[in-house]
């Protein structure tokens, strides 16, 4: 259950997308910059976490939130607007999947390469000083590790791994983003849920 904090932070948020939604559609195009600032690093993360690959990230959640820009008229807030947003950038980065498992060679960073984050987006953290710099970087290390489980998972397992697990979405919202049944959302993340636990003892070892 949402802490009573938590949740009345969220409802505040979603009046403040409603307030910003209205003004864009009446022609206020300044209003959609407040979207962006409020949405751009959790876009980013679901990008990130689905591609791999940080650039690609950006380039995919650039073109999203500029198809939320062109479309927004169209919504009719039957759902959250954040849940509508996170619908593009799930469709986006589907597509961009689509084009790399296209292409004979794909011309990105390894996950295992270093990736730069800017400040404020994905992962721009600051360190923790009670933590020396092996284990800073061990955590580094499996971090990558666990992204790299991800990335071999078949993009369906993926996107609902990466939404269920890591944004916290509910199986009804995922649902309704992917626009796929109860039982099939289940079944997906139960299979990615395996999936990640054996690929994440071959490269980790056996935790448990």
């Amino acid at each position: 259950m949402m802490d009573p904090v938590a949740a009345a932070l969220h409802r505040m948020t979603d009046d403040e997308d409603v307030k910003a939604v209205l003004l864009c559609q009446k022609g206020e195009p300044d209003a959609f910059e407040v979207l962006v600032e409020r949405h751009q690093k959790r876009m980013l993360n679901v990008a990130y976490r689905m591609l791999g690959d940080y650039e690609e990230a950006c380039d995919v959640v650039q073109d999203a939130f500029l198809a939320a820009y062109r479309a927004i008229r169209s919504f009719r807030r039957e759902s959250k607007f954040s849940t509508w947003l996170y619908g593009i950038v799930v469709n986006h980065a589907r597509n961009r999947i689509k084009q790399a498992q296209g292409r004979s060679r794909r011309e990105t960073r390894s996950i295992n390469d270093p990736v730069e984050f800017k400040e404020g987006s994905l992962q721009s953290e600051v360190p923790d000083c009670g933590e020396s710099a092996v284990e800073q970087l061990e955590k580094k290390e499996i971090e990558a590790r666990v992204q790299e489980c991800i990335g071999a998972l078949e993009s369906e397992y993926r996107e609902v791994l990466v939404l269920r697990d890591i944004q916290g979405f509910s199986y009804d919202e995922i649902g309704e983003l992917l626009k796929l049944p109860d039982g099939t959302v289940k079944s997906r993340l139960f299979r990615a849920r395996a999936a990640m636990k054996d690929c994440l003892v071959k490269v980790l070892g056996d935790w448990s």
